[in-house]
């Protein structure tokens, strides 16, 4: 509890500080911190040239690996900045394109189930997503220090979200599609053959969660991909991609769905490499020895 009251006071203090100096703080942070993880700096590299193999030089390989703490840097500090910002401060902020399909399937009263990614500047993402267009039910996983779960739930629930502790919240999630509402489901982390289904992923089957599969054909809501990308962490891009509408529950049906979650998926992290958290060890299910030596 004691570093929680001074990770307030930490808060307090940074958030009198202009954004510009706030950045410029996290960015150096996150510098120092890839100096000093090598063992999570090996992750990186074993995670792209089992995606990549030799498509990427070095140099390449090495900007993605330090972008990575950069990021999580960024989405650290738009985690702090949700806490107090405004629907009008997201909205200066992003761009949503393909938009149209998103307004007029809410207009039909109907319910959305969005899935993303660890991809980006989520926190800004997720939290735009929920203020500007629909308010949105989502997964979180509590901090191994339980003191710190309320602030982040404050930030998130600040713009519109309600969020639901991993476990369990499945059925909050089909609560809130039965009421009509939407939910955003992240669907980039490991999964198993009792939660998700094989698909080809980099050119390696692997399992995906086809949690939003399912709970698309048992309410019949379309899944729409959204995915935030910016060229200058200033200006955001949000995309919706086409939605996919699942149909009846079968095991074809379910595999199609989510093979198309993961295409996309890995179309955007092609075209962004640097933008995904490639430090977890995403095929540790199927292919551990990746992982070894």
């Amino acid at each position: 509890m004691v570093l929680f009251r001074l990770f307030l006071v930490l808060d307090t203090v940074l958030m009198l500080l202009p954004h510009s100096w706030r950045k410029r703080l996290f960015t150096t942070l996150a510098a120092l911190a890839h100096r000093f993880a090598p063992k999570r700096n090996k992750i990186v590299q074993q995670n792209l040239a089992f995606a990549f193999g030799n498509e990427l030089s070095m140099d390449e390989k090495n900007q993605i690996e330090r972008y990575c703490y950069r990021n999580l840097a960024l989405n650290l500090l738009q985690t702090m900045e949700n806490r107090r910002n405004t629907a009008e401060d997201l909205a200066r902020q992003v761009t949503f394109k393909n938009r149209q399909k998103v307004d007029e399937i809410l207009a039909q009263g109907r319910g959305i189930i969005f899935v993303s990614a660890h991809f980006g500047n989520w926190e800004l993402g997720g939290a735009a997503l929920s203020s500007l267009i629909t308010p949105v039910a989502s997964i979180y996983k509590g901090f191994s220090r339980s003191e710190f779960d309320p602030y982040l739930l404050e930030a998130r629930s600040h713009h519109r979200m309600v969020l639901a502790e991993k476990n369990g919240a499945l059925k909050h999630m089909a609560k809130t599609l039965k009421n009509n509402g939407s939910v955003l489901l992240m669907i980039d982390q490991s999964s198993n053959s009792k939660y998700g289904v094989s698909a080809d992923f980099f050119g390696h089957a692997a399992y995906h969660s086809s949690t939003a599969a399912h709970l698309a054909s048992k309410f019949q809501v379309p899944i729409i991909g959204v995915y935030i990308t910016s060229e200058d962490e200033q200006h955001y891009t949000i995309a919706f991609e086409e939605p996919i509408e699942v149909g009846t529950a079968n095991e074809e049906a379910i595999l199609k769905a989510t093979t198309q979650q993961v295409n996309t998926l890995e179309r955007l992290i092609k075209e962004h490499p640097k933008l995904w958290f490639w430090c977890h060890k995403r095929w540790k299910g199927e292919y551990q020895e990746i992982y070894e030596g």
